[in-house]
């Protein structure tokens, strides 16, 4: 039996590596907290974000983070879209891992809405679409105008999180040897700002806050793994990045 080419033995075994010795994840606590997203859609009923009218509407895209699908990253969009700026999705379903084919549809997806609009694109991405962002902005450094990540995991080892063993298995690749790149800290050619949490349980606080010259800025903020994607700390963060050039 296969799966688009790798058989399901080979990502089984990927899935089951051993975690490096060297190499530390967030806690089980950590992890377990990011159960708390359950109840946010009643949270949210109760909840008012004061957002204020943007001095410099952008166009920006939302890149939703592995295994989720751009609805995920709605209610952000809603909020950034009510400051006055033109949000776009991705332009494609759920995010199962970069491939050659899926990074080429990405691409045209960018280039588009440069021409569309005729100014650089904001790149938001959320965790693995954080890395997807800063492909896209180092490829294409003339159709972004800045890359912001929220608990993207581009520095240090690409085994410093939870997720890594379901990536290898729904990817049928190691994280080590992406399709697409494997400089992944590399900073892109554009501002470049990393969002990271101190209660991230899945992706290593230092992997999505990485080291001075893999991005320009890291702003901290308290919220889970999954709340970057609806967390008002979050989105009142984004919202002020996007009135910065």
């Amino acid at each position: 039996m296969s799966i688009e080419g790798t058989s399901l033995a080979e990502r089984l075994a990927l899935a089951r590596e051993a975690a490096p010795e060297d190499v530390r994840s967030p806690s089980i606590l950590r992890l377990l907290a990011e159960t708390q997203a359950v109840i946010e859609p009643f949270r949210r009923l109760g909840r008012h974000i004061d957002i204020q009218p943007a001095e410099q509407p952008r166009k920006v895209m939302l890149l939703p983070g592995f295994g989720t699908h751009p609805i995920r990253m709605r209610y952000m969009a809603r909020q950034l879209e009510r400051a006055g700026h033109k949000v776009k999705r991705w332009g494609m379903g759920f995010n199962l891992g970069p491939t050659p084919e899926n990074f080429a549809i990405l691409e045209q997806r960018l280039l588009d809405l440069h021409d569309r609009y005729g100014e650089p694109v904001v790149l938001v991405g959320w965790s693995l679409g954080g890395l997807f962002a800063r492909e896209l902005a180092k490829r294409h450094p003339e159709a972004v105008a800045k890359v912001i990540t929220m608990g993207s995991p581009f520095s240090g080892s690409p085994r410093a999180n939870n997720a890594w063993r379901i990536y290898q298995f729904v990817t049928g690749h190691s994280v080590e040897t992406p399709p697409v790149s494997q400089d992944v800290s590399g900073k892109p050619p554009v501002p470049t700002i990393a969002f990271w949490s101190a209660r991230d349980g899945i992706v290593s606080p230092r992997s999505s806050c990485g080291r001075q010259g893999e991005r320009d800025r890291a702003v901290a903020l308290r919220c889970t793994h999954i709340g970057f994607a609806y967390s008002e700390e979050s989105i009142l963060a984004v919202l002020r990045e996007l009135e910065v050039s």
